[in-house]
């Protein structure tokens, strides 16, 4: 899904800057992965997303990195919701899998769940376990009862009745016996998909109705719903740190005001006229000024303005010696180096360092 790449893009940029760990950038990953996939599978139209994935990255709370990542999606509804695990499951038990674009990718997943010997489906074929020929023989008749049409056609395409086999043509249209004792069939197969066929005797619906409910529910471990406890996920609800429903303004920032809101105005205007390219971004908790990606951040306090510089410290020339290296605390704002500001004529020094942190982003 390309329109979530700038938005991962950041977040490996703020991995970089050591702002979440490995671990963390990892199931932020597997999160937007399982948020794709899940609306694939439910069907949740897709045209929402460019715009989801746009404004996510100013939704995030720096200090407490993949909780509220977990919070933004979850408090996702209507149309931008992340399906839960009842949603998936029902969607998945009904689904025609095998006329979904994503099948192999589906399968894949599924037989690949903690094996550490990766098996490439690519060179495995789709078989249906119960046969698609309308004209099933007898035995198959038999062995799904008086209304095998309808289980025909409601089961045929969906989870429970499809596996991988390299023996689709020795397979066939035969019994469910035959295709289970056959050299290469289901008793005799190595994948994981084929394991609890060989179990079974009879091929029927509710057999394929259970073998669907198994595979969905691997499929829940797999592609995870985010998690966070009821009284952590409510903070972020009382914050309506959504994006989408709130564009932020000078006036929502409580220490904006007064002496702080005079050298702000000042300061923004400097580091504007910078370069045509620069735009200014209210976030949460700070204000952003970006050309590709933040060069400095601004975090207003009760006596001063907190800036960031999205430098490592060893880069920046601080005559002066005002500046602090913030490389190892977790702060808001972007960049290792920190520096304050509580008075108009601390501009000059100021516009000095934040212009080293805008060259080499703009060289970049």
């Amino acid at each position: 899904v390309d329109v979530s790449y700038p938005f991962l893009m950041e977040v490996y940029n703020n991995y970089e800057e050591r702002k979440l760990t490995k671990d963390e950038f990892i199931e932020i990953l597997r999160t937007v992965e399982s948020y794709v996939f899940r609306r694939a599978i439910c069907g949740v139209p897709t045209n929402s997303l460019n715009k989801t994935f746009s404004t996510m990255a100013g939704e995030i709370d720096k200090d407490h990195y993949l909780e509220s990542i977990y919070a933004i999606f979850l408090m996702k509804d209507t149309y931008k919701r992340f399906p839960d695990d009842e949603e998936l499951m029902r969607e998945l038990m009904v689904k025609d899998v095998y006329n979904f674009r994503n099948r192999n990718y589906l399968l894949r997943k599924l037989e690949n769940q903690d094996r550490k010997e990766i098996v490439n489906i690519e060179s495995y074929t789709i078989e249906h376990i119960m046969p698609q020929n309308k004209n099933l023989s007898s035995v198959w008749k038999e062995a799904l009862g008086d209304n095998w049409k309808e289980i025909q056609k409601n089961l045929l395409h969906t989870l429970g009745n499809l596996t991988l086999t390299r023996y689709n043509s020795e397979l066939s249209d035969r019994s469910f016996k035959e295709k289970a004792y056959l050299k290469g069939g289901f008793k005799d197969s190595p994948l994981h998909l084929n394991r609890n066929l060989a179990e079974v005797e009879v091929w029927n619906e509710g057999e394929i109705i259970k073998r669907g409910q198994f595979l969905a529910k691997q499929a829940l471990h797999i592609w995870k719903y985010p998690s966070l406890p009821e009284d952590v996920l409510s903070q972020y609800k009382n914050q309506d740190i959504t994006v989408e429903n709130y564009s932020r303004t000078i006036e929502d920032y409580d220490y904006l005001k007064g002496d702080m809101l005079d050298i702000f105005k000042q300061l923004s205007k400097r580091i504007c006229n910078l370069d045509s390219s620069v735009r200014e971004e209210f976030k949460q908790r700070y204000i952003a000024f970006k050309t590709i990606t933040n060069f400095v951040d601004i975090i207003p306090q009760k006596s001063r303005l907190r800036l960031s510089l999205n430098l490592a410290f060893s880069e920046i020339h601080d005559p002066k010696g005002i500046c602090r290296d913030i490389t190892n605390l977790k702060k808001a704002g972007n960049g290792n180096v920190e520096v304050g500001i509580s008075s108009d004529k601390q501009i000059e020094d100021i516009m000095y360092l934040i212009k080293q942190s805008f060259d080499k982003h703009r060289d970049e």
